[in-house]
């Protein structure tokens, strides 16, 4: 085991390492923001409204996320609209491709988990914000949607560390992330045990300090509960 060669490759992983938690973070939040209205229509009476995000979830919980990768890095290309709008030229960066590809990911895995999260909100809380007089839109942003985050941010934390590992895909389309950097000294040195070792080690410190925060988080929106 060349210890030398992972101290050595510590600082260039580091950097790595902060791509990896900007793809999680920016996609993560994106994803989110797609992902609540999804999830409000899902829980629709209306059919019609249930349709979309139903196809959206279908697709990209259905496909892998290696194939998402490709189809908008190498897919979106081949569209010469795309290639003549003012978004190409990030378009055409891996960087912002993979952000795309993991938020509407992302976004299809969040939005079934608040769609469960929004029903099991319990029906008493809601008949009494009817009861009040509340609107239906205030009732969402007062009663339904911060129960709903409560109760799906256990299940939530899970998938960003999935999105974590599933993070690693991003150095295919040449990203230079935790991966890609421990992929490109492995080619020069040679020691795949020890870089891919201290690869692992530093996603396991990312996901501690993720899991950490969603304690934080949790633990704060439930300090009602907290015994005194």
């Amino acid at each position: 085991m060349n210890w030398q060669v992972m101290i050595e490759s510590l600082p260039a992983l580091a950097e790595g390492a902060l791509v990896t938690l900007e793809l999680v973070v920016i996609s993560g939040v994106f994803g989110v923001l797609l992902a609540v209205p999804m999830a409000m229509a899902r829980v629709s009476p209306r059919p019609w409204l249930r349709a979309l995000p139903l196809a959206h979830i279908y697709f990209f919980r259905g496909t892998p996320l290696l194939v998402q990768i490709y189809l908008v890095y190498y897919g979106l290309g081949q569209f010469e609209a795309v290639r003549d709008s003012v978004l190409w030229p990030y378009l055409r960066e891996a960087y912002w491709c993979a952000i795309i590809a993991f938020t509407l990911n992302t976004s299809a895995y969040t939005a079934e988990i608040l769609r469960g999260a929004i029903q099991s909100v319990p029906r008493g809380e809601v008949e009494a914000a009817e009861a009040v007089g509340m609107s239906p839109a205030l009732i969402w942003r007062r009663i339904r949607l911060p129960r709903a985050f409560r109760i799906a941010l256990p299940a939530y934390s899970n998938e960003v560390i999935l999105m974590l590992k599933g993070s690693a895909l991003a150095s295919t389309i040449t990203l230079m992330d935790l991966t890609g950097v421990a992929r490109t000294i492995i080619a020069r040195t040679y020691t795949p045990v020890e870089l891919f070792l201290a690869a692992g080690l530093l996603y396991v410190v990312l996901a501690f300090l993720i899991l950490g925060g969603f304690r934080l988080v949790e633990r704060r929106l439930n300090r009602h509960l907290q015994p005194r």
